[in-house]
C-alpha cells in the first residue's frame, strides 16, 4: 500500500491505514503512537471522571432519575474494518431487529446512538451512516451534539452576570444556582423555526436561533472560557433537553445520529445503541499518530508532489514528532 499525494490529500481512514502499514516496523512511529495512545486514554479517563461527577451531581439534585436503566448496547469490534463496513453492520442490525429490541418501520424515523473511546472511529462512522441513510435509503438524517446546548446555557449564565449591578465578571456561585439553571433551561426551546428544527434562546433580552449564532455568539471568548465550569453542573439539565429534542425528531420521521459518551446518551430512549471497541488498543495510538503526521506532511506539499517527496515529508514530520515523544534516532 503506497502513499501518493492523492492518498495523502484524502486525510481519511484510507490515508491513516496506509501510513500505519508503511511504518508498521518503524521504531520512531511506534514510539509516537505509544505516546499518542497513552495521552488519549488518559484524556478519556479524565473526561469520564468529570462526566460521572456531573451525572452524580444531577442525580443528587433530582434532575435525573438515579434508577434509570438504558436499553442494552450492541458492542462492535472495529479492528480491521473500514468505517463504511461498520456502518453497514449497524444498518443490518437495525433492519433485522437482531439487537434484541423492536424493529424499525420504513416510514418511521429512529434514533441511533453511537459510543466508544477516542480513536475508535465514531465520527467517521457517523458520517458514513449519514451518507448511506440519505443516499441509499432515502432517509432524512440529522446529527445531534450536546455542545451547542452547553454553549447556550453558558451564554445565558454569562449574560445574567453581566446584568447584575453588584457583579464584576462571571460569578459561578451566584449564576449557577439550581433556580437559575432551571430558569436558563426554560429559556431554551426546541422545535421547528423557519421550517427547520432548531433551538431558540429566548430570555434575558436575547432572542436568537442556535443555528444562526453557533459560530459567532456561542463561540465568543466569554462563552468558551466558561463552558467547563457550566458543563460540570448542567449535565442533567442538558441531557434531558437533548433527550426530548432527539425524541421529537425521531417521532417526526427523521433519523437522528447521536454520538457521545455513554453517561450522557444513556438518557435518550432508543433500542438502537452501539459501542465501538478496538480489540487491539494499540491501534488507537497508531491512528492518532498517523493523523498528526499526515496532516503536517500535507501542509508542506502541493499538487505536483511526487511520491518520493510525499514520503520525505512524512518522514521529516514523523522524526520531528517522535522526538517530542522522547525517541532518539
Amino acid at each position: 500500500m503506497t502513499v501518493s499525494y492523492d492518498t495523502l490529500k484524502k486525510q481519511n481512514a484510507e490515508t491513516s491505514n496506509a501510513i500505519i502499514e508503511y511504518w508498521k516496523e518503524s521504531a520512531a512511529f511506534l514510539a509516537l503512537a505509544k505516546m499518542e495512545g497513552d495521552l488519549t486514554i488518559q484524556r478519556d479517563n479524565e473526561d469520564a471522571v468529570k462526566l460521572e461527577r456531573g451525572i452524580d451531581f444531577a442525580k443528587s439534585k433530582g434532575v435525573i432519575d438515579p434508577n434509570y436503566v438504558p436499553e442494552p448496547y450492541v458492542e462492535l469490534d472495529v479492528l480491521g474494518k473500514t468505517p463504511s463496513t461498520v456502518a453497514d453492520e449497524i444498518l443490518a442490525i437495525i433492519k433485522s431487529g437482531n439487537n434484541n429490541n423492536s424493529t424499525t418501520n420504513d416510514s418511521a424515523g429512529s434514533v441511533i446512538v453511537l459510543c466508544g473511546l477516542s480513536g475508535t472511529g465514531k465520527g467517521t462512522t457517523v458520517s458514513k451512516l449519514c451518507q448511506k441513510l440519505e443516499g441509499e435509503e432515502g432517509k432524512k438524517v440529522v446529527t445531534w451534539s450536546n455542545g451547542n446546548i452547553f454553549r447556550s446555557v453558558t451564554l445565558l449564565a454569562v449574560t445574567w452576570c453581566e446584568q447584575q449591578p453588584d457583579l464584576d465578571g462571571f460569578d459561578k456561585d451566584k449564576a449557577l444556582t439550581k433556580e437559575n439553571l432551571q430558569s436558563f433551561i426554560g429559556m431554551l426551546s426546541f422545535g421547528k423555526f423557519n421550517g427547520q428544527y432548531d433551538t431558540r434562546i429566548n430570555g434575558l433580552g436575547l432572542d436568537m436561533l442556535v443555528s444562526e449564532v453557533q459560530n459567532t455568539e456561542l463561540k465568543s471568548p466569554k462563552v468558551s472560557q466558561n463552558i467547563p465550569t457550566v458543563a460540570e453542573v448542567t449535565q442533567g439539565e442538558v441531557i434531558l433537553f437533548a433527550a426530548d429534542a432527539v425524541e421529537t425528531m425521531g417521532k417526526d420521521g427523521l433519523f437522528v445520529l447521536l454520538e457521545g459518551r455513554e453517561q450522557t446518551v444513556n438518557y435518550v430512549r432508543t433500542p438502537f445503541r452501539f459501542t465501538l471497541v478496538l480489540s487491539d488498543e494499540s491501534l488507537i495510538g497508531k491512528r492518532r499518530a498517523a493523523q498528526r503526521v499526515m496532516a503536517a506532511a500535507l501542509s508542506k506539499l502541493n499538487e505536483t508532489a511526487t511520491e518520493e517527496e510525499v514520503y520525505q515529508a512524512l518522514e521529516d514530520c514523523l522524526m520531528e514528532m517522535a522526538a517530542e515523544a522522547g525517541f532518539q534516532a
